[in-house]
């Protein structure tokens, strides 16, 4: 069977995350996205071990014990494991290294990432790099190359972040064999942020070993989410003014903008290119996808997802066809025209590639019309 998972989100405990990051908000927002396997988030916090043990579950939704901490050197690492038992296991082991283990939902430990890498192999689970080419707390942010992080300790997955796709990692050959991984690392169950980028998964029963399974012995049928230039630091730019710069004039000019004199960021096209060192390393399909409410935004033409007409025909759609990936995927688009004639445009030219993007920098997201 396929599964269509988000294996990297966090909980109310975590910095900047919404109040509603709770475990009946967050089935909620899988089951209206059509997301059949979640990771927990945040699982070495142990009153939200606590939530999720206490939480009546939802029909069709595995949750999927997992967590990000933070090393020495301010890289993101993804953990997934089988139980909550083993996160109890790792919290111990971190603790003297993590006096916010208890507090925060990503915790920052003073340890490398082999040391951390090390525990967690030990003690059952699956790491490797959060949004891997991010230019803030990633991986090929602090380093050139994976065994430079994690030593001996050989990442089990990559996770590509929300300015990437599996085409920026397919040309760099020491990634070869280790899964890519497309989630949202959301921190609110809005339609707009959970399951916003999600992988399909093929695996025989509905259980978590299942998925992890899929995840290690290659598993995955696709990768799915955003158009990398949609994602904040697809383009070097400026972090304030958002301006954009090739590689050439950014070096050129010392790194600092010259029209307010901020840090210009290195973007994720950019970086993947300088680490690609071979040809490109056949990868799962990834499917680029625009979330359904932002869809409707631009069609009704409203300043914020979130009004009531946009929930409202959200509401409406899924009620119909059932989830908002059957709605972006799989339904007729002459279905969708029946029900609302521009929205079933837009989802046919999302479809055919008929989309023109405004790539992001600097921490500004990209934008996107229909063409």
């Amino acid at each position: 069977m396929l599964l269509d998972t988000d294996l990297h989100i966090h909980s109310r405990f975590s910095i900047a995350s919404s109040r509603s990051m709770v475990p009946s908000s967050i089935l909620a927002g899988c089951r209206r996205k059509g997301i059949a396997a979640v990771g927990s988030g945040d699982a070495l916090h142990r009153e939200w071990r606590q939530m999720w043990e206490e939480s009546p579950g939802e029909a069709g939704v595995l949750v999927i014990p997992s967590a990000e901490v933070e090393d020495r050197n301010r890289v993101h690492h993804l953990i997934l494991a089988e139980t909550f038992g083993i996160f109890e296991d790792l919290a111990l082991r971190f603790s003297p290294s993590a006096p916010s283990i208890t507090t925060m939902g990503r915790p920052h430990l003073r340890l490398s990432g082999e040391e951390i890498s090390h525990e967690v192999h030990d003690a059952g689970g699956l790491i490797g790099p959060a949004h891997a080419f991010t230019p803030w707390t990633s991986l090929y942010a602090s380093f050139d190359l994976a065994r430079e992080c994690y030593g001996e300790e050989r990442p089990d997955l990559l996770e590509l972040g929300l300015s990437a796709d599996s085409s920026y990692g397919a040309g760099i050959s020491e990634l070869r064999g280790i899964p890519f991984l497309s989630n949202s690392d959301a921190h609110s169950p809005s339609p707009v942020k959970i399951g916003r980028e999600f992988n399909r998964m093929q695996v025989q029963v509905l259980t978590v070993k299942a998925v992890l399974e899929a995840v290690q012995k290659g598993g995955i049928a696709m990768n799915a989410g955003f158009f990398p230039e949609e994602g904040k630091y697809n383009r070097t730019a400026c972090t304030r003014c958002y301006r954009q710069f090739t590689l050439e004039e950014a070096g050129s000019l010392k790194w600092r903008c010259p029209d307010d004199g901020r840090l210009l960021k290195k973007g994720v096209s950019d970086r993947a290119k300088e680490l690609s060192d071979s040809p490109g390393e056949p990868r799962p399909p990834y499917l680029h996808l625009i979330p359904l409410l932002e869809i409707i935004q631009r069609v009704l033409g409203t300043s914020s997802p979130n009004t009531k007409r946009c929930t409202a025909l959200y509401t409406l759609l899924l009620e119909t066809f059932g989830d908002e990936i059957r709605v972006l995927v799989d339904v007729p688009v002459s279905e969708i025209q029946g029900l609302n004639e521009e929205v079933g445009d837009a989802v046919g030219k999302l479809r055919t590639g008929q989309v023109q993007l405004f790539p992001g920098g600097g921490g500004r997201y990209g934008r996107f019309s229909f063409g």
